[in-house]
């Protein structure tokens, strides 16, 4: 890897064009990612922090537990009064809001046409795109998207635990439109098959890609669903096919907003189990206190750390990431056209996080 660098950092910028030196920094970029897997992978004792940079290009900020607290009381205050504590009450309140098994698939299909009409009403996309859905058991994951090529993916969803109203759309958004399927269709036809950049046929999972990936996939679902929108589509459309009383459904959106300001803990968990100073029971009990998540979730996100682990950040430090970058060039909440313009452009080329901040 490091001649290769070395040959990279060579080659003379003058004459590129800007979609070539972003690969040419994106393969850099790449090569030390490669560096520090191989490091990892050989026994090296990477601190969190460290592993995180080397992989990702990309550090998360310490935990702000007095936030989680703050969220924490927040959603106390929102939920029905009762025994039990804050993660029992909640997952009271949530068992009327659990899609019937036989009313799953229907749902996810109207959450994925939606998120498709309105992700092509911006970004333009082959004719011959599609996904294909398949439920799966026993995964640390609850949804993967696996790019097959020739503008096509196949879609897993994890069904080890009961699914909420709310995981159809954000999954079909975050795996879908516009999304990690949209994000590879237009890596294929705009950089291997319009200039032959046969490295993007390839995606390295532990890659500085991935919190931009990660991030836009999140950032994603508010892109296509702004506003109120999301809430007035999943009681009017997804409640109804669910078969599921949408008279909870106000109260467990607000419920949801705040529960995105829990998402760092996830962070922090994995920062103190990997690097030793918890066991993988105290990680579990410290995602149920600071993300509200059930035992069993929690001890199901442990594993993810055993198999991906610092790759949990990409998720809400890639989506903090890239919000903030599209806000920055014009891509406010009040000017959607620009705010898709901008998201389109920044997954159609390779780019770092470092090229973000």
């Amino acid at each position: 890897a490091a001649p290769l660098i070395a040959e990279l950092e060579r080659m003379d910028a003058s004459v590129m064009d800007e979609a070539f030196r972003l690969r040419r920094d994106f393969l850099a970029k790449q090569l030390e990612s490669l560096v520090g897997r191989v490091i990892v992978l050989e026994g090296t004792n990477l601190s969190f922090d460290e592993e995180s940079m080397a992989l990702f290009d990309i550090v998360a900020p310490p935990a702000d537990e007095r936030r989680f607290k703050e969220a924490l009381a927040r959603i106390d205050a929102l939920l029905p009064p009762g025994e039990g504590t804050l993660i029992e009450r909640l997952e009271r309140f949530k068992k009327d809001l659990v899609i019937p098994k036989d009313r799953l698939d229907a749902v996810f299909a109207a959450a994925i046409a939606e998120a498709r009409r309105r992700t092509k009403e911006h970004i333009p996309l082959p004719d011959d795109e599609s996904f294909t859905v398949e439920y799966v058991k026993g995964a640390s994951w609850g949804a993967y998207n696996w790019y097959q090529g020739g503008n096509r993916s196949v879609i897993q969803i994890n069904t080890d635990f009961p699914t909420s109203i709310d995981a159809p759309l954000g999954l079909a958004c975050h795996e879908g439109y516009p999304g990690h399927h949209v994000q590879n269709v237009l890596f294929e036809q705009g950089l291997v098959k319009d200039r032959g950049w046969i490295e993007f046929t390839v995606s390295p999972l532990f890659s500085p890609v991935s919190p931009i990936n990660e991030g836009a996939a999140n950032f994603g679902i508010e892109v296509a669903f702004p506003g109120d929108s999301r809430r007035v589509f999943e009681r009017e459309v997804l409640y109804p096919l669910a078969g599921i009383d949408t008279a909870k459904a106000d109260a467990y959106f607000e419920v949801r907003k705040l529960m995105r300001e829990l998402g760092s803990a996830e962070n922090e968990a994995a920062r103190r189990y990997l690097g030793g100073t918890i066991t993988a029971d105290e990680a579990a009990a410290y995602l149920s206190a600071y993300s509200l998540r059930s035992p069993e979730r929690s001890r199901r996100l442990v594993t993810f750390f055993d198999q991906y682990r610092s790759y949990v950040i990409t998720y809400n430090v890639g989506y903090d990431l890239v919000k903030s970058y599209i806000i920055k060039r014009g891509g406010t909440a009040d000017r959607p056209k620009e705010r898709w313009e901008e998201f389109r452009t920044l997954i159609s080329l390779p780019r770092v996080p470092s090229q973000l901040r």
